[in-house]
């Protein structure tokens, strides 16, 4: 028997208190205390491969996080509805949310920072990504809360020729910006624009102190927004703001097509709440 085995075993002997190992000149074999010691021990090894095993087919049925971009308006709208949905079909799906404009997201979609993504339709869609619609957010008018259209049921874009305008800049938010001008431009009117900001926030804010008033996403009215209130805008013209999803077109992901057909399948009642 190799002496470092050797001083191991007669170590083991003294802690346990017990002879492990019965030695001659001729043969080396286990007492009855070694004997169990090793059943023991198998046992204990065959334990520990089982748990290693379990945990390890557990992580590989886990799939690897599913990677949410959002724009401002489906973030705040659509998605803790339908994390809330899906968490329900698939309790152990990890959803990670990246909230950003859509000149930011598609990029990121692309190259594969992100797995699926709400935004707003490009004017050049990519030919690396699909799009599915999914609907048009319903606008609203955001008034100070004083002012004299704040108690109507309803306004019309005539009603808001003269009023003084707030709204998002175009080259960050091209959809926001047109939502304005292009509803006005349908009614053969002139907006009479104040002010210009980037953020929906920013935008409710200036609001609320009277610099101007906003045609904003629905949306928007879960805010933040003391000293602001929301009349639904009739009719609402030709002009949309769209929603679709994006994702990698050709590309594979069994979380992202199940949140998908989950969305189709419960559209209507989503859109309900744009």
């Amino acid at each position: 028997m190799p002496s470092a085995l050797g001083r191991h075993i007669k170590l083991l002997e003294e802690h346990l208190s017990t002879r492990l190992i019965d030695r001659t000149t001729r043969s080396v074999a286990l007492t009855g205390d070694g004997v169990l010691l090793l059943e023991l021990a198998r046992a204990l090894l065959s334990d520990v491969a089982g748990i290693e095993a379990r945990f390890r087919g557990s992580s590989r049925k886990r799939s690897a996080p599913l990677r949410l971009g959002a724009i401002d308006g489906a973030a705040v709208g659509l998605v803790p509805r339908l994390l809330q949905d899906f968490r329900r079909r698939r309790p152990q799906a990890e959803v990670r949310l990246f909230e950003d404009k859509t000149i930011r997201l598609l990029p990121q979609l692309i190259s594969g920072r992100i797995d699926l993504a709400f935004v707003r339709p490009p004017e050049t869609p990519d030919k690396r990504l699909e799009f599915l619609f999914l609907f048009n957010e319903t606008p609203v008018v955001a008034f100070p809360e004083h002012h004299a259209f704040a108690r109507r049921s309803q306004v019309t874009i005539a009603d808001l020729a003269n009023q003084p305008l707030i709204v998002a800049e175009r080259r960050s938010r091209p959809h926001s910006h047109d939502l304005t001008t292009k509803l006005f431009a349908e009614a053969r009117l002139k907006p009479r624009i104040v002010q210009y900001a980037e953020e929906k926030q920013t935008i409710i804010n200036f609001v609320a102190a009277d610099i101007g008033v906003a045609i904003v996403p629905r949306w928007t009215s879960r805010l933040s927004s003391r000293g602001v209130r929301y009349v639904p805008l009739r009719p609402i013209g030709e002009y949309r703001l769209p929603l679709p999803a994006a994702w990698p077109r050709g590309s594979r992901d069994a979380t992202r097509d199940a949140m998908l057909e989950m969305l189709k399948a419960g559209l209507a009642g989503y859109a309900l709440d744009a």
